[in-house]
This record gives structure tokens, sequence and C-alpha cells, in this order.
């Protein structure tokens, strides 16, 4: 739940900071729409990695990250990936996350994601109560900015930046055609209060994006950081 206040707070407030993005070719060698993945390219959207009406997941044989976009504003997201546990080494945990949605480019340079509300993530701690489960995943995401260059080994690289400006593993161009499940809901599922407020919050996007090419106005962050804040009470 944390995460998710936190991802729409920065999608609330990170606009106002950013400089328009430059859509030109030395920041983007192609366009990003297409199939990207990191590493070896062991995990890519699509059916090869989940099933949402199992809600179930294949295996990849490495760990890495997938992401795909269309260019009619349809994503998907594929993550497999180890994290360890600083006060206990031996504890390590795997989390396997899918999710899609529509996305929007913005003209200061980040991309804000909006899931469909049928996302799903697997998590396998063998030292936790429960060493496996799976649960709802539909947090509506923030990358600050992003970049494409070409490397003269590895061909177009998609490089994005989580909303704090960290980077993500630099991803490979795995296809130009877009490798995804249906752009729909593809599983049952629950609307939340916490739902209607992204919807919320792409209409004051689209709003204050009209009107301001430097991202929302401050009364536009104070009224969403208001109702995130409701959230919580």
């Amino acid at each position: 739940m944390l995460g998710r206040l936190f991802s729409l707070l920065a999608v609330a407030t990170a606009s106002v900071l950013a400089q328009d993005i430059v859509f030109d070719s030395a920041h983007n060698a192609t366009v990003i729409y297409g199939t990207w993945s990191s590493g070896s390219m062991g995990v890519v959207t699509g059916s090869g990695f989940a099933d949402p009406a199992k809600e179930s997941f294949t295996y990849p044989n490495t760990t890495g990250i997938s992401y795909s976009f269309t260019e009619d504003g349809y994503y998907e997201i594929a993550r497999y990936r180890y994290n360890s546990n600083g006060s206990q080494p031996s504890c390590i945990t795997g989390v396997m996350n899918w999710v899609h949605g529509t996305y929007d480019l913005l003209s200061n340079g980040s991309i804000v994601t909006y899931p469909f509300g049928d996302g799903y993530q697997q998590i396998q701690d063998g030292c936790a109560a429960t060493t496996d489960f799976i649960e709802d995943y539909n947090d509506t995401e923030l990358y600050q900015s992003w970049e494409i260059f070409l490397d003269s080994t590895l061909g177009y690289q998609l490089q994005l930046y989580q909303y704090d400006g960290s980077p993500l593993a630099q991803q490979n161009l795995y296809s130009t055609t877009p490798n995804m499940l249906p752009t729909r809901s593809l599983r049952n599922t629950t609307t939340s209060a916490s739902s209607e407020l992204v919807i919320n919050a792409r209409s004051e996007l689209a709003t204050s994006a009209g009107a301001r090419t430097q991202g929302w106005s401050a009364a536009t962050t104070v009224a969403i950081a208001a109702g995130l804040a409701s959230l919580v009470l």
C-alpha cells in the first residue's frame, strides 16, 4: 500500500521539477515502441512469462526485466528479480511481477503507467512465515526520464530512470513489434479507492498538461497529495 502511495505522490510532484524533453536523434536514436529486455533477454513480456487467467508464471532461466510499449498508448512489464537481505544474507527473496495497462509520455521527459487492475506478483521467501504466495500488483509507476541510444555492439538500448532518478537495468531492443498479452483486463479483480484515485490523477494530468508544459500546477499537486493521504486514514 505504501509503495502505491509513494509512486502516486511521485507522479504528482516530479513533473513540476523536470525540464521539457527534446525528442531529437541524439537523445532518442529510435522510437520507444516495441519490446525491450535486459541482459541476455531471458525475461520477455507476453504469453511466455505470465498467464493472468491462471494467475501463474513461467519461470525464465535468468532474472531480468522487460518493457513493451505500443504506439497507441498501451504497456506491459515483466520482472523477475532476487532481493537480498542485509541482516540475513542466506534469506534471498525471489519476485515474479507482471502488470499492464496504459501509459503517457509526458512533455517533461517522464513516463507514467496506469495499470488495468489485473496485475499480480509471486513472492518466494524461504525465511518467511509464508514462503510462497501470490498477491495483486497494480501500482501506478513514474519513470522520471528515459533515453534510447545506439550501442555499437548491443544495438538500440533503452535506459529508464525510476521516480527517484535511479537507473533500471539497461534494456536491449528485443522486437520492434510489441510482444504483449491482449491490451485489456485479463482476470476478475475488484476496484479499490486507490484505483479511482489513479483515474482522477490522470484526469488532472491531462488537464494540466494542456495548460502547462512544465508539469502540474502547485494546486493540482496539493489536491492529489491530499487525496493520497486520505487513503491511509
